[in-house]
């Protein structure tokens, strides 16, 4: 036999770890669209216009009889997609644990987020009560699978790449967001030269991330594999097993103190994220122009800082450069205090500093949570972290809010968000994370 064809198993299962691996990239560059294109820029705007056309003289709409603002419906039908995200995480990932089979659940949830994404075509006219359904469905199915996807991490990479793995899958699913983001906002910009209105070229940028998420999930679908899992108890109903989940963790009490570190300081990352164009728009006077080049920006940027701040991890340990990270944001927020009105260009610079920090910063939570889960419950406590990203992440908008009603200065209200960083930073520097990694039962890489 040509031993130059013979592999090694060592050599085979590295292959096989590193299709697994491409493959799981895949998935962030699929999803990530929906998340830039769908909620950060055409949605919203699009959704409550919708809306105001079906309202009556006085500004509501009755959906359910229930009389709503047509303003508010946008952000109504967001807040209604979390709790139907809260109720369904920690009942889908304990399934998934227990049988093992997280990739046909993984399927269901994306392809149902990208099937609802796609059908957003079909809203025009007065249909707000369609968009409300399907933003509810597509928003809540987004959250599910991403704490499906986010479960395999610890499953296709080994300790020691798990940093520059998770960094790699931010960057892929960036880099996705801003390609297509480019690509609608050519369509939106030139409707009239393509023959379209202003209404249908947003309706094409919507239903283009569903059918661009769901024919890019193809790809970690395939190449993806479930493991056996030990039989497990069966999965409770909604809460009951989110509790379930918290008083096991409690098992793990510094896991769960990294996760409150976590959720404090991501609470800041996602109020600069949903507030930095308000800020812009309100106090700095700039226009919609200058703040969708500013979204682009930090997408573009969001690449680069997320595989640099992987490198970091690599030299420094995952916790070191997080802390870096949240010096960073406290700087850039201060910063931003600062910036003079009507001044595009500082705005940049802002957005600069976001963008090369943003990626990163979640990127390396993620890869230094899945350090803390224990063997075999991968999916179970991802959804813990999951609703932490995106359920519990209210802190920071009242705030922001209160000191703004408080102060009537948008600058007060920014530079109130300081806060969540040096809290989270206090918070995550107490935590020994090489202990909190043993106690959870996995081996300790040679930098943390």
């Amino acid at each position: 036999m040509d031993t130059d064809t013979v592999r090694s198993p060592a050599a085979d299962d590295s292959a096989g770890r590193r299709r697994e691996q491409r493959g799981w990239y895949f998935y962030d560059w699929a999803c990530s669209v929906y998340s830039t294109s769908v909620l950060t820029v055409f949605l919203g705007p699009y959704l409550t216009s919708v809306a105001e056309a079906a309202a009556d003289a006085d500004g509501f709409v009755h959906p359910l009889g229930v009389p709503v603002r047509a303003g508010s419906f946008f952000a109504y039908a967001v807040s209604l997609s979390v709790v139907v995200a809260v109720l369904a995480m920690p009942l889908v990932g304990a399934a998934a644990d227990r049988t093992g089979r997280k990739k046909p659940l993984l399927a269901a949830a994306a392809y149902t987020g990208a099937a609802a994404t796609a059908g957003m075509f079909f809203l025009d006219g007065d249909r707000y009560l369609l968009g409300g359904l399907l933003l509810v469905v597509a928003n809540a199915a987004q959250s599910v699978a991403m704490m499906l996807y986010n479960s395999y991490l610890p499953q296709i990479a080994p300790p020691e790449e798990r940093d520059a793995v998770s960094s790699r899958g931010w960057a892929f699913g960036y880099a996705a967001g801003a390609l297509v983001l480019v690509a609608n906002l050519v369509l939106y910009t030139g409707h009239d030269s393509f023959g379209l209105s202003e209404g249908m070229a947003v309706r094409i940028c919507l239903a283009s991330a569903g059918l661009w998420w769901g024919a890019f999930a193809l790809i970690p679908l395939r190449r993806l594999r479930d493991r056996r899992t030990p039989a497990r108890e069966a999965a409770l109903p909604g809460f009951r097993q989110l509790a379930a989940t918290v008083r096991d963790m409690r098992r793990h009490p510094l896991t769960l103190a990294f996760l409150l570190a976590y959720l404090i300081y991501n609470d800041g990352i996602q109020t600069v994220i949903s507030q930095a164009s308000v800020y812009g728009s309100k106090e700095l006077g700039l226009g919609q122009s200058t703040l969708i080049v500013a979204v682009l920006l930090v997408q573009v940027l969001a690449v680069a800082g997320a595989l640099l701040l992987g490198r970091c991890a690599r030299r420094y340990g995952a916790k070191r450069t997080i802390l870096g990270s949240l010096v960073a944001w406290t700087l850039t927020l201060a910063a931003g205090y600062f910036l003079p009105a009507g001044a595009p260009g500082w705005f940049f610079v802002l957005a600069a500093g976001i963008g090369l920090v943003l990626g990163g910063s979640q990127a390396l939570s993620r890869s230094l949570f899945s350090h803390l889960v224990p063997p075999g419950k991968e999916a179970e406590y991802f959804s813990a972290y999951e609703i932490s990203d995106r359920g519990l992440s209210w802190l920071g908008p009242l705030l922001f809010g209160l000191t703004y009603q408080l102060t009537g200065s948008y600058r007060d209200a920014i530079v109130s968000l300081v806060g969540f960083f040096v809290l989270g930073f206090v918070l995550l520097a107490r935590v020994p994370v090489r202990r909190a990694i043993t106690d959870a039962g996995n081996p300790v890489p040679q930098r943390i």
